[in-house]
């Protein structure tokens, strides 16, 4: 055993939780280094965009309580109607939710969660893979979630085939917003 504190064991870490379905889910305490980089930086570049603006972004750490049933944490969030926000989290679907998939958060997030977001209303999702460094992007159309876009950040050293360069898109047009963007190197600053 190690004299150093800092690795033992205390018995007291807390667990943070969602709701799905009625059900109580555990949720890592504490999230992966370059999942809380990506976290960190996708909130900072939209808190700097909507400073000053009707909408307001979230980070992890904020309950959303989307049903009877359904009570999740998403990594960073969008809200723009003020009625929603209350002391205790967000009350009813925000405009615009990020998860940044971990190994024990990848399914639930691809799969209830996504199918939960659609059911309320939620209009964009991104779903950020720290391991491929891309992001899938779902638009909300007819009430339904469609792929609007998959974004890949390809290392610097990439060799492109002819006509792949201007194919490559390597920055989000954010639906809800005419003039914002977010590019996959913010996203993915120091990752490593």
């Amino acid at each position: 055993m190690t004299d150093n504190l800092a690795y033992q064991y205390n018995g007291e870490e807390e667990y943070r939780s969602e709701i799905l379905d009625g059900a109580i889910v555990l949720m890592a305490p504490r999230p992966a280094v370059n999942h809380n980089r990506i976290s960190r930086n996708i909130v900072r570049l939209f808190a700097n965009y909507l400073h000053g603006k009707r909408c307001e972004a979230f980070s992890d750490g904020t309950d959303v309580y989307l049903t009877k049933k359904d009570r999740v944490v998403p990594d960073m969030m969008v809200v723009c109607d003020k009625n929603k926000i209350l002391p205790d989290g967000i009350h009813g679907a925000p405009d615009l939710i990020v998860e940044v998939l971990s190994p024990s958060t990848r399914r639930r997030d691809t799969g209830y969660k996504k199918d939960l977001y659609e059911r309320c209303g939620v209009r964009e999702y991104w779903i950020v893979n720290p391991g491929s460094l891309s992001v899938d992007v779902y638009l909300l159309k007819d009430g339904k979630f469609i792929l609007d876009e998959m974004y890949d950040k390809f290392p610097d050293y990439t060799v492109f085939q002819p006509g792949e360069r201007e194919a490559y898109k390597d920055s989000i047009p954010v639906s809800l917003y005419d003039d914002f963007s977010v590019s996959l190197d913010d996203i993915f600053y120091n990752v490593f």
